[in-house]
């Protein structure tokens, strides 16, 4: 058992941070993603003896990832929840990420919309930078139908942040239209 641990650690090392960095960015932030990393590592080494073909070491381990964080999104939405702490309130009035939150509001929206392997897919290629024929072979699938699965979830992406912001304009319109007019009423009031 020693020896195979080793080996385990051995192969996990070069891949650490980048693996790391992958749960983080599915999860959405820091503390979800290392919880998550902590989970693949725990599953991994416990699953090293089924690995066949120590070549394909950094396909497993990713293939790990992804399922565990399949299975988390499964979870209960009341088990994902973080508690309000006084440390958290006060250092939320320090400082105003405005563009960070809406930028991830329009990632989580356009998210919202594919199966967790897409979004484990988009990561692996948008953020990542993976080349499709690593991800073909990660997935077990041919290049081409990887291609056909990016641009699909591209699509649907892009058809969700499409139709949202058209919501929000008619609703801006809508708002604007009547501050004109209780504008235009004010003003017409006070002309009498």
């Amino acid at each position: 058992m020693d020896r195979s641990r080793n080996l385990f650690w051995k192969l996990a090392e070069p891949e650490h941070l980048k693996v790391r960095s992958y749960c983080r960015k599915l999860m959405g932030n820091r503390e979800d993603g290392d919880d998550l990393y902590h989970d693949v590592l725990v599953h991994a080494l416990t699953k090293f003896n089924s690995l066949r073909d120590i070549n394909s070491f950094r396909a497993w381990l990713y293939r790990i990832v992804i399922n565990n964080f399949r299975n988390s999104i499964r979870r209960p939405w009341w088990k994902r929840l973080i508690p309000l702490t006084n440390e958290i309130e006060e250092n939320g009035n320090n400082v105003s990420p405005e563009n960070g939150y809406a930028a991830r509001r329009h990632l989580e929206r356009a998210f919202k919309v594919l199966s967790p392997n897409d979004q484990a897919l988009i990561t692996l290629v948008e953020l990542e930078g993976w080349p499709i024929i690593e991800v073909a072979a990660l997935v077990e699938k041919s290049e081409g139908s990887i291609k056909v699965r990016l641009f699909r979830a591209r699509k649907k992406m892009r058809k969700a942040l499409t139709a949202y912001s058209s919501e929000v304009k008619k609703t801006e319109a809508v708002k604007m239209l009547i501050s004109e007019e209780s504008i235009c009423v004010v003003t017409k009031s006070d002309a009498e």
